[in-house]
């Protein structure tokens, strides 16, 4: 009487990674995503590689890990990996205050980001 097993609700030739609680306002996060949007799975590891932005490590371990999750649990070819989603979410908010002239206060908030990588195998390209 358990409750059934939900299907897999990506394809079967995609994989996907998650990044969460990365310490970055989703603004940020965004932009380093735009970049590796709809690029092969070599170029936008370069891409991340050679970023001058600091929140660029971390999406570079969550796009390994999506391509990792499609060669080891998927048996997908690693050469044929598209970035096809890199989704960013909103996550926590931790408010702070700073103490500003005359005893009073202002507030600071610090953003927390959510990241979902999904890669997939896109089909040979016959040369004619």
């Amino acid at each position: 009487m358990s409750k059934q097993s939900k299907g897999r609700r990506l394809a079967e030739t995609e994989a996907k990674a998650e990044g969460n609680m990365l310490r970055i306002s989703p603004r940020k996060l965004n932009l380093v995503a735009q970049a590796i949007r709809g690029k092969t799975a070599q170029a936008a590891l370069a891409e991340l590689t050679f970023s001058r932005r600091r929140i660029a490590r971390d999406v570079r371990k969550v796009l390994q890990s999506a391509i990792a999750n499609a060669e080891n649990n998927h048996q997908l070819d690693v050469d044929r990996l598209v970035v096809t989603e890199a989704s960013v979410g909103k996550a926590m908010v931790m408010k702070r205050w700073n103490a500003r002239g005359r005893g009073r206060s202002a507030g600071i908030q610090k953003f927390f980001s959510n990241i979902v990588v999904v890669v997939r195998e896109e089909a040979a390209k016959e040369t004619a």
